[in-house]
């Protein structure tokens, strides 16, 4: 018995609460090991059992854990109750995050990431005039035009009016200008 009551008490001085781990989790172990404990004759007081927890939490929750610390009375105050201010800061934590479910903060490692995918953002006209015909092209809509596409024919810019498409008859290699059927209210 003695043995199994040792055992116990390793395991309550090795938990650790993960960054993965939720509250409930966390507190559902750590009270099952106590309550085993307990039940094999040994006394383990509330209070140590509160110092376990603040001293386990991951980062999110140092902040709150260190103002209990502080502030609290950490021989009067319960596990119920440590938990129940824990909880509160995460469902605070929860309510940072936007509508989206986006971070309003990001981390260095995420920052970086991100500043790599849009390593440019301002673009040169000719970039974003490539950029914005990709996505119309691929898309299929109306033509927009481009300087591929453009050639000089006495002193006149021509096109290439295979991809345009009337806005008056929706009929492909022609201007709207140059529709031979009536026009329509637009």
């Amino acid at each position: 018995m003695t043995a199994r009551v040792q055992t116990f008490k390793a395991e309550f001085e090795a938990m650790i609460m993960k960054e993965s781990d939720s509250l409930d989790e966390f507190y559902l172990k750590l009270n099952g090991v106590v309550t085993n404990i307990r039940a094999l004759g040994e006394s383990v007081d509330e209070s140590y059992v509160v110092k376990k927890l603040l001293r386990v939490v991951p980062t999110k929750f140092l902040q709150i854990a260190s103002t209990i610390e502080q502030f609290g009375n950490l021989e009067t105050l319960t596990v119920e109750k440590t938990i129940g201010s824990l909880k509160a800061h995460e469902e605070r934590l929860k309510g940072q995050t936007d509508s989206d479910g986006n971070q309003l903060l990001l981390t260095r490692e995420e920052w970086s990431k991100r500043e790599q995918e849009d390593s440019k953002l301002l673009l040169t006209r000719e970039e974003w005039m490539r950029q914005s015909n990709k996505a119309e092209g691929s898309q299929g809509q109306r033509y927009r035009g481009n300087n591929e596409n453009r050639g000089k024919d006495e002193g006149r810019c021509v096109r290439d009016k295979s991809k345009i498409i009337c806005f008056n008859c929706s009929v492909y290699e022609h201007f709207d200008v140059e529709c031979k059927k009536p026009k329509r209210d637009k």
